[in-house]
């Protein structure tokens, strides 16, 4: 007979055995799950892209049928390979991600390019996504590795050190007053922007330029001017635009987000990040800037 020792080491080893076979399994049922995971999302997206677009009969093969989009792809193996750290963190990037997983394909306006900007492209597949960026060498480095990239170059004329100054433009009439924003003459319009910011009407605004963290950096005083009164000038009937504002946490964009935005606009804050609801207030006249 074996010796109470034996029979103790046989238990634990079978014990140990249950265990092992367990984990192993636990990671099959995981990697599983993710794999099942973007399998969905992938033919989820291919599926809206068809409905939304409904190419004809002549541009489509069936060696098409189902392949992965070329901008989502390079997006992809981007993220997969690349040691940068975007802008925004896991939780601030889900607040978006959830407003574009029920709007997408839509159109999408972004202050900014930088290391996110293929993430927000690809996860807009089939909808317009704009970059508006101050910086004409970045503009080319970051359309060097993704040239389907939608971007323009923009000039502000502002400072940082204007702020408390331009932060007083909240009761002045010409830009917040009746009719403002269609063409009055607010120090805080921005002037120059491309055609296309004024010819589409964006369903999204994220605001995460331009830079403001020096005395002599532009700020974003006039971008989030700009994104709320595309909001306020949208088409009756079109809908609410979701406005993003990033890095709350400086003065500048703690400040203009509420005033300019309004606070009874703010529907959510996740760390440094900031979402706005705003309607039209071309639907019912006399609506007051913020409610």
């Amino acid at each position: 007979m074996s010796s109470p020792m034996h029979v103790r080491k046989a238990i634990h080893f079978v014990s140990m055995k249950a265990k092992l076979k367990s984990f192993l399994g636990l990671r099959l049922l995981l990697a599983s799950s993710l794999a099942a995971f973007l399998l969905i999302f992938t033919l989820k997206s291919l599926s809206s892209t068809t409905s939304t677009t409904s190419p004809s009969p002549a541009m489509t093969s069936p060696t098409d049928c189902g392949k992965l989009p070329a901008a989502v792809a390079e997006a992809m193996v981007h993220y997969a390979t690349a040691n940068a750290t975007p802008q925004q963190t896991a939780e601030e990037i889900a607040v978006t991600l959830r407003v574009l997983r029920r709007r997408s394909p839509c159109n999408l306006l972004v202050f900014g390019l930088g290391l996110d900007s293929a993430m927000w492209a690809a996860l807009n597949h089939g909808g317009r996504t704009v970059f508006l960026e101050e910086d004409a060498s970045w503009i080319q480095s970051v359309t060097s590795l993704h040239p389907s990239l939608e971007s323009h170059h923009v000039t502000y004329t502002t400072k940082l050190t204007d702020a408390d100054e331009l932060i007083s433009l909240r009761h002045d009439p010409s830009c917040t007053g009746a009719g403002a924003g269609a063409g009055g003459d607010c120090r805080l319009k921005l002037s120059g922007l491309p055609e296309v910011v004024g010819e589409v009407e964006w369903d999204l605004i994220m605001v995460d330029a331009p830079t403001g963290w020096t005395p002599e950096s532009p700020g974003r005083m006039g971008a989030i001017y700009t994104a709320g009164m595309a909001a306020r000038g949208r088409s009756p009937g079109s809908g609410e635009t979701d406005v993003f504002v990033h890095d709350v946490d400086r003065p500048v964009e703690d400040r203009f987000s509420r005033e300019f935005l309004c606070e009874g606009y703010l529907v959510e804050q996740v760390g440094r990040l900031r979402h706005f609801v705003i309607p039209s207030h071309r639907e019912k006249e006399g609506m007051p800037f913020c409610p």
